[in-house]
């Protein structure tokens, strides 16, 4: 998706980081890693990026525990990643990424918000060259960090891009950098970090302010589904 629109979505899940959908979706993140990967976040890196995530979203310390805890429950649910294409109104493109332990369920949920909110799920692969995996780190800037000296030593763990708008910072690294980058962060004392795999338009689209709210609709109801984690689009 465009850089504007990421900001404006940013600002969006910044106000959302109270709320209860928000926390729900982030412990389900955290369940997963620590069952795949172990309970320690020390040695468990997925873990450990999905737990400063949840830090970062201001999700309490308490929520977090409870989550890994879960990972160890006899009832414990399997938990797979999925991903459906679609179309929105004004033939905006959207790629949904969700965690369920059921595919039936979400893939029918999942079509029902695209048919009821002017669009449709498309085969998957339709998209694929529309849009480019990439990891993405987000923080807070602040006077204890030179950026130009942290971009520099960025670029040897696979750093692409460095965006700076007002006192968010955005880094772009090719997505098989990701633990890369996100260890050098964390090294070079960087706190707050949101580190995510995001999927990247490759031709933004410009859309009317009214077009852009019409599919905000379709994005906001696809992101009220419990079992929906991001919707990236095309929207510049």
């Amino acid at each position: 998706m465009g850089r504007a629109f990421e900001a404006r979505r940013a600002g969006k899940e910044k106000r959302w980081g109270e709320m209860s959908r928000l926390y729900p979706k982030l412990g389900k993140i955290i369940t997963m890693a620590a069952k795949a990967g172990g309970s320690d976040p020390e040695s468990n890196t997925a873990l450990k990026t999905a737990v400063n995530n949840a830090k970062a979203q201001n999700m309490p310390k308490d929520n977090i525990e409870k989550a890994i805890k879960r990972a160890s429950g006899n009832d414990a649910a399997d938990y797979d990643e999925v991903s459906y294409e679609g179309k929105g109104p004004h033939g905006a493109l959207l790629w949904v990424e969700c965690a369920t332990d059921n595919a039936t369920r979400t893939v029918a949920n999942v079509k029902m918000i695209f048919n009821k909110n002017g669009g449709q799920v498309v085969n998957n692969g339709s998209l694929d060259f529309m849009f480019t995996r990439k990891s993405v780190l987000e923080f807070t800037k602040t006077d204890s960090i030179d950026l130009e000296e942290l971009e520099l030593n960025l670029i040897d763990f696979g750093l692409e891009e460095m965006d700076v708008q007002d006192d968010r910072v955005v880094i772009y690294g090719d997505f098989t950098s990701f633990g890369e980058l996100t260890k050098a962060c964390e090294d070079m004392g960087v706190e707050g970090v949101k580190a995510t795999l995001q999927r990247i338009a490759n031709n933004p689209v410009e859309f009317t302010e009214a077009q852009i709210e019409e599919i905000e609709v379709l994005i906001d109801k696809l992101e009220e589904d419990d079992d929906v984690q991001s919707v990236f689009t095309n929207i510049a």
